[in-house]
């Protein structure tokens, strides 16, 4: 027979070892923050991301506007959100009216399998998306004891 105090030491060793990830609702939460209830289309931004990673310690991602938008329009800012890991928000990028093309190159830590989001915001107020759904095979983002 397992004491009660023993079971919630167990089950306490349980929940931190096992990491608390963002919710899709955490992550609709956090792009309407971003938009502020403004629709986002699919298409515009490109998020390059490999389909299959082995370690999620160190995954190269590129993100960029390929198209060159139409006069008057420009990219504010690229935004990144992960349903897996921890938090939602993973990389928000701003680009100045000097910027040049939008366009970031990084390695990101991801905890688990998930949908990894970008977001482009213009200066229209229009915000376009691209997404990627992924495996991870080796996952990072957690703490060991």
């Amino acid at each position: 027979m397992i004491l009660p105090r023993r079971l919630l030491l167990i089950g306490t060793a349980t929940m931190l070892a096992t990491p608390a990830g963002a919710t899709k609702s955490d992550v609709a939460t956090a792009i309407a923050a971003l938009t502020k209830g403004a629709p986002i289309r699919p298409g515009r931004v490109r998020l390059d991301l490999p389909l299959l990673v082995e370690n999620g310690n160190a995954v190269a991602m590129t993100i960029d506007v390929p198209d060159p938008l139409p006069a008057g329009e420009r990219v504010l800012s690229l935004h990144v959100f992960a349903e897996g890991n921890p938090l939602p928000g993973i990389v928000n990028a701003y680009f100045g009216p000097r910027a040049g093309l939008p366009r970031l190159s990084t390695r990101i830590r991801l905890a688990t399998s998930q949908t990894v989001i970008a977001i482009a915001a213009c200066a229209d107020g229009t915000f376009w998306s691209d997404s990627v759904d992924l495996l991870v095979t080796l996952a990072a983002c957690v703490e060991d004891s």
